[in-house]
């Protein structure tokens, strides 16, 4: 763009040239006019072509007059179009201007972030370094700690190997003592008397049992809101109406079923009970947790005697002998059965399964157990070599209960295929199949049961209700309907009545 000065300069220019051309029309003019008055004079034979001449010269004056005007205008539209452009160039000198400042501002923040990037960077190395030498401390203690946990296995097999040594020691002379004991009775008293039902001898370590008939429910006499967060066990003291219930608050409550008042609670147990099993004497109460462990109550005192340890999986079955209140059976999602001695307080034995097992139960005589599986089979093994006897598909899906009759001839089994099974002890026949359209089962540990005379089986429901079959007949006698969630359990009192029930919203009923 031009400066003042310059354009200064270049209206001086055009005005001299404008002078130049004014002054060279004057002199033109001059230098014509003798000419002009030459011809002016009576030349009668130039006069034609001097007129030629003069109207020639005329347009070229004229032409030289458009041309100065051309010239002016153009003059014009670039004085015009240089001040726009010093303008323009004035913006773009304030626009480098700023976007120098920009371009400092920029280099300086720059400058200030590379620094930061660096300190950050050293900061960064130091941590890696830092993680480096923790990772290294982290495997050094992880390596302590599995050569600790390997020494600690090694300690624990060897104690429970000594342990195990030392029960079939004490084991061995408790016999030694009870067969001395037992001599010195037969020689010196006389043979208690045994009372024989169906061919078969009940006795247990005060006496003879005694033999009622159950009658069908119909009635609930009593409801009652047990525990909270649903019961999942019920038991009844044997040949009474007393009733132990267990609920997944870890609570287990002593019930009077003629008044339906609660007697006492037994506290100490950690987790849900998922089973529970009473001595034949009624002095102990054994319940299976979610804890991974059995704990055994004195039912007088209230006060746990012994928590049995060992299983490492949930303990979902616990039985115990008929005729003993020292061996009890337990069962373990750890697809173990362990065998305890509750006189030591420790396991004697245990069986290890393909199978996690759902349900367990003694027979008779104490020498082996039932027991229901995931897989849908019932197995029947020696409790001391811990050899499987015999086994059968006894459901297409998981086996839930499994409960023994009173005279021990037969076997009752549920699944979750919603069919009850009861099979001959002996020879582990099928001799009844009972079912009814509208009982489901609801849930891996529903527990069905048998009526002390043998004569009938109970069973809960999905809807709430509890159905009654008759063995002889192999249909439903009974439908009772007084609970909405469903049922988890049944158990019948071993003097012929009441029968209770327990669901998931911890109610309990009983049944007469």
């Amino acid at each position: 763009m031009m400066s003042q000065e310059e354009e200064k300069k270049a209206m001086e220019a055009i005005k001299d040239a404008l002078r130049a051309l004014r002054k060279r029309h004057l002199l033109e003019e001059g230098a014509h006019a003798p000419a002009i008055s030459a011809l002016s004079k009576p030349l009668i034979s130039h006069g034609s072509e001097w007129k030629e001449k003069t109207e020639k010269l005329e347009t070229e004056l004229q032409q030289c007059y458009k041309a100065q005007s051309r010239l002016s205008e153009q003059l014009v539209i670039e004085v015009a179009e240089s001040r726009s452009s010093k303008a323009a160039l004035q913006e773009k000198e304030l626009l480098i201007n700023d976007l120098q400042k920009e371009l400092t501002q920029t280099k300086e923040q720059c400058a200030q972030i590379k620094e930061e990037l660096e300190d950050k960077t050293k900061t960064l190395d130091l941590l890696i370094a830092e993680n480096q030498e923790v990772r290294s401390q982290l495997e050094e203690m992880t390596n302590r700690v599995q050569k600790a946990e390997t020494e600690n296995k090694m300690l624990i097999d060897r104690w429970m190997l000594q342990k195990m040594q030392d029960a079939e020691r004490l084991n061995e002379a408790n016999d030694l003592y009870e067969e001395m004991l037992a001599k010195l009775k037969a020689n010196g008293l006389e043979n208690l008397a045994r009372q024989q039902v169906d061919g078969i001898v009940r006795r247990n370590e005060d006496g003879t049992d005694y033999f009622v008939e159950s009658t069908i429910p119909s009635t609930c006499s009593h409801r009652i809101h047990a525990h909270e967060g649903g019961c999942g066990s019920i038991i009844f003291e044997y040949n009474s109406g007393t009733l132990f219930t267990g609920g997944q608050n870890g609570a287990v409550k002593m019930w009077d079923t003629n008044s339906g008042s609660l007697i006492k609670s037994l506290y100490g147990s950690l987790g849900n009970i998922l089973d529970l099993a009473i001595t034949h004497d009624n002095k102990s109460l054994i319940a299976a947790t979610s804890s991974n462990n059995l704990f055994v109550w004195d039912v007088n005192s209230g006060r746990v005697r012994h928590t049995l340890t060992g299983h490492t999986e949930k303990v979902c079955a616990v039985d115990v002998s008929k005729f003993s209140s020292r061996h009890v059976v337990s069962a373990a999602y750890d697809r173990t059965i362990k065998l305890w001695d509750l006189h030591k307080g420790y396991c004697t034995n245990t069986v290890l399964f393909a199978s996690n097992c759902n349900t367990i139960c003694l027979s008779i005589d104490g020498l082996t157990v039932f027991s229901g599986h995931l897989d849908g089979n019932l197995r029947l093994w020696d409790i001391q070599t811990g050899k499987i006897l015999s086994e059968v598909v006894g459901h297409s899906s998981a086996v839930t209960s499994v409960s023994i009759s009173r005279n021990g001839n037969r076997i009752l089994s549920s699944g979750r295929d919603n069919v009850h099974n009861v099979f001959d002890t002996r020879t582990l026949e099928l001799c009844a199949t009972l079912r009814a359209p509208g009982n489901r089962l609801a849930s891996n540990w529903s527990r069905s049961c048998i009526s002390p005379d043998d004569d009938y089986v109970a069973a809960g429901s999905a809807d709430g209700t509890v159905h009654v079959w008759s063995l002889s007949k192999g249909q439903i006698v009974s439908i009772l309907k007084e609970q909405t969630s469903p049922i988890l359990c049944c158990s019948w009192s071993g003097i012929g009545k009441p029968l209770a029930s327990a669901d998931k919203n911890g109610y309990v009923c009983t049944w007469t």
